[in-house]
Parts: C-alpha cells; structure tokens; sequence
C-alpha cells in the first residue's frame, strides 16, 4: 500500500463527498489500519479517508478509549448542542468555535463489516460529527461567517 499522507486545504478532494464502500474487503482492513497509524502519528484523534486521498466513506476516531473504524456511517440521532472550539489535521492553525449536538448514535459497519450501532457524547460525539462532515467535503472553516471564511481561505492558500 501507498504511504498516506494528510491532504491540507485547498487540496480538491477534501471538497469531496466520499463514496460508499461496497464491501469490507482486505485492502478496505489495511486501509483503515494505515490511517490509524497516520492519526496516532499526527497526534489527532480522528481521520476520514478523504484526508489522505482515499474516495472511500471510511473513518477511524480514538478520543482516549481506544480505536472505532467507522465504514459507511450514518448519524441516526442527535441530541442537545453545545459550542466548542475544534482544529483540524488538513486546516492546521486554524481552530473555529462549531455548534454541535452533544450526543449522537451513529450506525457503521466495524472493520469486520460487521453492522454496528453507538451511542457516543462528549469528545467522541464531537469527533463522530468532525469526520462524518469530512465524508461530505465539510470543513470546520465552513462554519465560520462569510467574511472570516473569506480571510482564512486567503491565509491558507498563501500559506500552500
């Protein structure tokens, strides 16, 4: 397998809406288990394939109890909002104030394609929505107002 390496603004594919995986197959389990290693390495604590370059809807989050691989996940429900600051792995230097619900049940097949359901708040809630946004081309830059979304995205391609 290619190295992964994390895909930064304004790189195009991260404007992508992933697609769905049709089949857990081996390269789909070596997949995953080479984005987690590239998330441990980058000190993060989620990664969505669209990231490294991968049109898969595939997702890998450990806030602190260990790894979930999320393939084709869908939020089922949402409950409560709270605002918190979030970063980003491919917007760096770049923390935006998000609005989200404070407790989610997301269904997924795990790394076995075995269907799953989970119910998850706090940090894992938040990092849940984080990377389901990036299977949809979302960045945490997009919920910023119009006019500071305008003077990051200069600040970022400059930065390229």
């Amino acid at each position: 397998m290619q190295e992964l390496t994390i895909r930064k603004f304004p790189d195009p594919i991260l404007r992508k809406k992933a697609s769905k995986v049709l089949k857990v197959t081996p390269h789909i389990k070596e997949t995953l288990s080479e984005m987690a290693k590239l998330m441990y390495l980058s000190q993060g604590v989620g990664l969505a394939a669209l990231q490294v370059g991968i049109d898969k809807q595939l997702a890998v989050i450990d806030v602190g109890s260990g790894l979930i691989c999320l393939v084709n996940p869908v939020i089922v429900k949402r409950d409560g909002r709270e605002l918190l600051e979030e970063g980003c792995l491919s917007v760096p230097e770049v923390c935006v104030k998000i609005k989200r619900a404070k407790s989610v049940t997301v269904q997924f097949l795990d790394e076995e394609g075995i269907a799953k359901e989970l119910r998850a708040d706090g940090l894992l809630a938040r990092a849940i929505q984080h990377e389901l946004d990036h299977l949809l081309g979302i960045l945490i830059i997009d919920y910023v107002n119009p006019v500071k979304k305008i003077l990051l995205k200069r600040r970022l391609t400059k930065r390229k």
